[in-house]
Order: C-alpha cells, then structure tokens, then sequence
C-alpha cells in the first residue's frame, strides 16, 4: 500500500445559482473593488489516504464525492491524487 494526497475541488455548476458568490461579489463592490465580475464559492478538501495505486485513490475519491462530498445536481468537482510525503501523513 501506498499513501497518496487527493485535493479534491467542488464547485457550482455554471449557470446555477450561488448566492455566497453573489454576497461576496456584492461585499467586494462595496468595497471598491469595481472590476470583480463574478465570484463562486466552493470548497477544497484535502485527504490522505492508502491505496494499491493513484488509480485506486482516484476511484476511492470519486466515489467520496459522488456519495458525499458533492451534490451531484448542483456541483462538479475535480480530484488531483499526488504521492504523499511521510511528513504529511497525520499519525
């Protein structure tokens, strides 16, 4: 077994709603800050895991996602899987 590093992004779909991005976007203007276009809010895990492969990790990850971490109607969500370091790994 080998441990492996996934950072997995989710994110709102475009097109759909996302009222935090819409508050900061607002927030943002208020403060001066006239050119900010657009702003969505999403959410960066980190998780270490073991697995036979980065193969492995990947499909671990993106069953997490589908069964937990990502609304599947709502967000999308991609998952970058990099051996991880001893030091990284909590004990």
């Amino acid at each position: 077994m080998s441990r492996f590093r996934l950072e997995i992004r989710v994110t709102p779909r475009p097109g759909l709603l996302d009222p935090e991005g819409k508050a900061i976007q607002h927030a943002l203007h208020s403060l001066d800050y006239e050119q900010v276009r657009d702003v969505r809010v999403g959410k960066l895990l980190y998780v270490n895991v073991e697995a036979a492969s980065s193969e492995e990790a990947r499909e671990g990850a993106e069953a997490m996602c589908r069964r937990l971490l990502a609304n599947p109607v709502t967000e999308d969500f991609e998952i970058d899987v990099r051996e991880a370091a001893e030091e990284s790994m909590p004990a």
